[in-house]
């Protein structure tokens, strides 16, 4: 099978290609009476759509999403919610020299090894076209948590560029939206600017390293072992296209740390327990504290670059290969509200697995 689903019990299935007439996903588990339109959706595609500066891919998309079940008079009904976003600019032309060769950097050898046949427009399946409808399932899980968590904030922002990354101490979340690259640091932003524009013109890409963070988490959520909210929230950010790394707080920084400095301290505070740091991310055993929950992932270069690489065809012959097409110098970028819809999806999906267990109860402290 090939699993085009994730999530427990609010299950998210995702469907099309990337030069299909259209990408969508199945919402399956959403709560009944969630107030939801496509307005609510669509502000989070438009932060991730294509073509809204020359630091992003030029194909044109204005990834409108339709509701086609699951929603009457602008309410939940508890069925399932089809969601459908047209593909308006393909360009499959781009991709003719590709039918019968395989991009280093990308799925084309593994779906060719696995599957004999594939959709080499765009990369098919494997395109990160398909995130498109991971981020308005996101849309639908930020609707349901405001209902159910009021208050609870998920924010997605680069931390680094390449090797080039931000100064914390410089950090303010309310410039996400100064610059192309949702980083929170303006200084770091005009530099990752220059140096993008450098890249891309000489043909070339470059990685990033993407931080989410949610604020307003309830303790309790995740289990024991095999239903880990940070194993769950791992499994969601690696499964986005071109990330090859995940970390949960402190990561593997903290191997670096002591057990005295690594251990989040407690003291008891006017309204319950309060930690004096955060190296476990907001999340102790798989289950979460209260505290901020924090992941970061590490996306790999755009593998799709007009210069030339070494590769073979499906013949077995060795070649040199220049991908064609609109495509991403930092893919990264757009990977930002990708991260912020799957850590909502994750949150809601354990928010609701602990209210089927626990009915919400918490344990006493003072």
């Amino acid at each position: 099978m090939s699993l085009n689903t994730f999530g427990h019990l609010f299950r998210v299935t995702t469907w099309g290609e990337s030069h299909g007439p259209a990408i969508g996903c199945t919402v399956d588990g959403c709560p009944p009476g969630i107030a939801l339109t496509e307005a609510d959706i669509q502000p989070w595609l438009d932060k991730r759509k294509p073509g809204q500066n020359k630091f992003t891919t030029q194909r044109k998309e204005p990834d409108e999403v339709r509701i086609l079940s699951g929603v009457f008079e602008g309410r939940t009904t508890g069925t399932s919610i089809q969601l459908m976003i047209e593909n308006t600019d393909q360009r499959s032309k781009d991709y003719g020299d590709i039918a019968a060769a395989f991009r280093p950097g990308h799925a084309d050898i593994t779906y060719h090894q696995k599957y004999g046949h594939r959709d080499y427009r765009g990369g098919g399946r494997s395109s990160a076209r398909e995130t498109a409808a991971r981020v308005a399932a996101g849309g639908v899980a930020r609707a349901a948590l405001s209902a159910l968590v009021p208050g609870l904030q998920v924010t997605g922002y680069m931390v680094q560029m390449g090797a080039r990354g931000i100064d914390r101490a410089r950090v303010d979340l309310g410039t996400l939206a100064d610059n192309p690259f949702w980083c929170p640091d303006p200084v770091a932003a005009e530099d990752w600017a220059t140096y993008l524009d450098e890249l891309r013109l000489s043909h070339n890409s470059v990685g990033a390293v993407i931080e989410v963070i949610a604020i307003g988490v309830p303790a309790g959520l995740g289990a024991p072992l095999y239903g880990k909210l940070d194993s769950d929230l791992a499994s969601a950010m690696m499964s986005i296209n071109a990330v090859k790394g995940v970390e949960i707080g402190d990561g593997m920084a903290a191997a670096a740390l002591t057990g005295v400095d690594n251990a989040d301290e407690i003291r008891m505070g006017p309204d319950g327990p309060e930690f004096l740091s955060n190296h476990a991310g907001g999340i102790l055993g798989g289950i979460s504290t209260g505290q901020p929950v924090v992941c970061r992932f590490a996306v790999k270069p755009t593998s799709s670059i007009l210069t030339p690489r070494r590769t073979i065809n499906q013949q077995g012959e060795d070649i040199d290969l220049i991908t064609k097409g609109r495509h991403d110098p930092c893919v990264g970028i757009r990977a930002v509200p990708v991260g912020e819809a799957m850590m909502v999806c994750v949150l809601l999906d354990h928010l609701l697995m602990d209210r089927a267990q626990t009915g919400g109860q918490r344990g006493l402290i003072g």
